[in-house]
């Protein structure tokens, strides 16, 4: 494995009590890849994404995890520099995670708040050029027309989207998404993922979503990761994905995966 990677997971193992979560994974991704984590529930995909965002510390015995080559955490220690690295690493969760009172604006300048001095983001002072920052942000994923109204007054959707400006505000490199589209109908889950895949094309970014939808992960991600009882069973490319392989990455093996979203 190369320290070039975008982001690299090295014989990494995460146990929850007696159930592991993880075991002794490896797995490399390449700046600018667009890739789908796919597998049943607990499979270990959200436990995979937060320990390559710092959030989860991997168990004592495991190996290492970098992100552009620098070490983001090894043997269940997280880096000393970790408040650092997280700025490259924008997170997108199922639930939105927006404070619902505030303006759309202010939950997107959050994006900022790893890179202003504490004393800032304790008081909430943007500067100028981080409020335009914002308004650029939000006028990329189409929401500028509604940077005042608060958040809890906008749809599924909508939040997502303005999850993913947050992540721009960031000025994250690698985008993490749990299941973004998990809670969302057809239709606003195919304008966050044609979001999330045009900031890979348009903007570098390298993106790892995880998907329940398999046919949103063909469509839209080029390389898919499959996981099964914390272990890949699958890498490779989207096109190559045989009806045969998805039957493998859930328990049971006459389970019908979700081959498109359901309402």
């Amino acid at each position: 494995m190369t320290d070039l990677a975008a982001l690299t997971a090295q014989d990494v193992s995460r146990h929850f009590g007696q159930r592991a979560a993880l075991q002794r994974l490896s797995l490399q991704v390449q700046p600018g890849e667009m890739v789908a984590l796919l597998g049943a529930s607990g499979s270990g995909k959200s436990t995979l994404l937060r320990l390559m965002a710092g959030m989860l510390p991997a168990d004592a015995k495991s190996g290492a995890i970098h992100i552009h080559g620098q070490l983001l955490q090894q043997h269940g220690q997280l880096a000393p520099h970790i408040r650092h690295l997280r700025r490259e690493i924008g997170f997108v969760f199922q639930q939105f995670n927006l404070v619902g009172r505030l303006p759309l604006i202010i939950n997107v300048l959050a994006g900022a708040l790893g890179r202003i001095p504490l004393y800032r983001s304790l008081f909430g002072l943007f500067t100028r050029a981080e409020w335009a920052l914002a308004r650029q942000a939000l006028q990329r994923v189409g929401l500028l027309d509604y940077q005042w109204q608060r958040a809890d007054s906008l749809s599924g959707g909508q939040q997502q989207r303005a999850a993913i400006a947050r992540a721009l505000v960031q000025q994250a490199k690698v985008i993490l998404a749990d299941e973004p589209v998990a809670s969302l109908d057809p239709q606003s889950a195919s304008m966050v993922m044609e979001l999330l895949q045009d900031l890979n094309r348009t903007e570098g970014l390298t993106v790892v979503v995880s998907l329940h939808q398999v046919e949103l992960a063909q469509r839209y991600c080029p390389r898919i990761i499959a996981l099964r009882q914390g272990q890949i069973i699958y890498d490779g490319l989207a096109g190559t994905l045989s009806a045969f392989d998805i039957r493998k990455f859930y328990d049971t093996p006459d389970q019908s995966p979700p081959m498109e979203h359901a309402a």
